[in-house]
């Protein structure tokens, strides 16, 4: 990293070109973050997007070296601005001059020449060291008026030089006109420091623009705005999909273990373990925040870098897993809840005893299969959990809260069970009475 630091060279976002193409794609910046400046002019513009420039640099998850803001006005145009009176002093029409300095400096085609099935322009002007400077322009000669048009100031075919009839200046000028939605716009590209999620950055940076302008040190100009944009946006588009989707989700699990178990209770026992490993996911996602954990070796194989272990941001893969294992974390009590239906209906205990009997019976009895359930998924996941390559940074934040809620939804074995039991006993105390 040191030797990559040259002086003068800002440290722009890192992106591959398939990456980059992606993101100019989704928000037309060159970065996955940045702000659009919108104003009246680009001079506005520019000045607005260097004071952002400066400000997000202080924005703790903000890498200072990669905010960039577009620097549009700044290059040298050569401006020939005609003096009409010297023209029409020697009797030269406008179009004429303009005839002049186009073939002069642009070059103008005259034919084309035939090469078999080619065909190429023959383009007509000065040598690149009669126009390549300032002092050789003024030298340009313009011829004058005709015998039938001669002026007193000049004799008929005079060939006057161009620094006589213009005015040559540079000016600067804009490097690259950029507009959207019919607004003039400039861009400030920025990258996260490592370990912050990319929509917290944005709020970030939000708060302490606002807490600037809300303060008086930024003060935007009158018709200048600025928004956020880049790839995050496609996180927040995800999220409030998901709000909708969870829920429903959940809610149709639901109704599907009532379907089957046509109780309230029975149902409610069965759904808590969704809520068990929903807690697992969660506590795995905190552990591989931390450093200590898995940080020792097996057979010379560091367990850290073999599952990558690193901190994980809640992002949509992330709700994914979560969504993917409310479908599978009832299955331990969908399996203990058929059985222990079951008993109760072959045997039908009148005794609290006999309840007790019973549901160790058929709790033993499913726990073989509880395992066997868990046991597959939580091994069909370690080569997620270990995978590299493309494809693994989203597949691996997906399989973790899958992982770590079937590890902790083992413990469904011991809750439904005593939940069951509890029913039960409630049920035949209200019945006694």
């Amino acid at each position: 990293m040191q030797a990559a630091k040259l002086p003068g060279v800002t440290s722009a976002p890192k992106l591959q070109p398939i990456a980059a193409r992606i993101v100019m794609l989704q928000s037309g910046m060159r970065a996955p973050m940045g702000v659009k400046v919108k104003g009246p002019d680009l001079a506005t513009i520019e000045n607005v997007g260097l004071q952002i420039e400066k400000y997000l640099k202080e924005v703790p998850s903000v890498e200072p070296s990669a905010v960039i803001a577009d620097r549009i006005v700044g290059k040298p145009y050569l401006e020939i601005v005609p003096d009409r009176q010297a023209l029409a002093r020697y009797g030269i029409p406008i179009r004429k001059f303009q005839d002049v300095i186009e073939i002069a400096v642009g070059g103008r085609q005259v034919t084309t020449t035939v090469e078999g099935r080619e065909r190429y322009p023959v383009r007509v002007r000065y040598p690149r060291e009669l126009r390549d400077n300032f002092q050789t322009l003024e030298k340009i000669l313009v011829p004058g008026a005709g015998p039938a048009a001669a002026k007193p100031f000049g004799e008929a075919g005079q060939q006057i030089p161009l620094t006589e009839l213009a005015k040559i200046k540079y000016v600067r000028g804009p490097q690259v006109i950029k507009s959207e939605d019919t607004s003039l716009i400039g861009y400030v590209v920025f990258d996260k420091k490592p370990g912050h999620a990319e929509v917290n950055v944005v709020q970030d940076c939000q708060q302490f623009l606002q807490s600037k302008i809300d303060s008086g040190e930024f003060v935007l100009p009158k018709g200048v705005s600025y928004t956020f944009a880049g790839s995050y946006e496609n996180q927040i588009r995800a999220a409030q999909t998901l709000a909708f989707v969870l829920p429903l989700a959940l809610f149709a699990i639901f109704m599907l273990i009532y379907f089957q178990f046509k109780s309230i209770s029975t149902t409610a026992i069965v759904f808590s373990g969704i809520f068990v490993a929903w807690a697992g996911g969660f506590i795995l996602i905190w552990l591989y925040g931390q450093p200590w954990f898995m940080d020792f070796s097996f057979f010379g194989v560091g367990m850290r870098n073999l599952f990558q272990i690193h901190t994980i941001n809640m992002s949509v893969a992330v709700w994914v897993g979560f969504l993917a294992l409310f479908g599978i974390a009832s299955d331990n009590g969908v399996i203990q809840s058929t059985y222990l239906d079951q008993v109760f209906r072959e045997h039908k205990p009148a005794t609290r005893d006999e309840i007790h009997d019973a549901v160790v019976v058929a709790a033993q009895r499913r726990v073989r299969p509880c395992l066997m359930t868990s046991a597959t998924t939580i091994l069909a996941l370690i080569p997620v959990l270990t995978s590299t390559g493309r494809g693994s940074d989203v597949m691996v934040p997906m399989a973790i809260p899958s992982f770590g809620g079937m590890l902790v939804v083992l413990i469904s074995i011991f809750v439904v069970p005593v939940f069951y039991c509890w029913i039960k006993e409630a049920r035949l105390k209200k019945s006694a009475r």
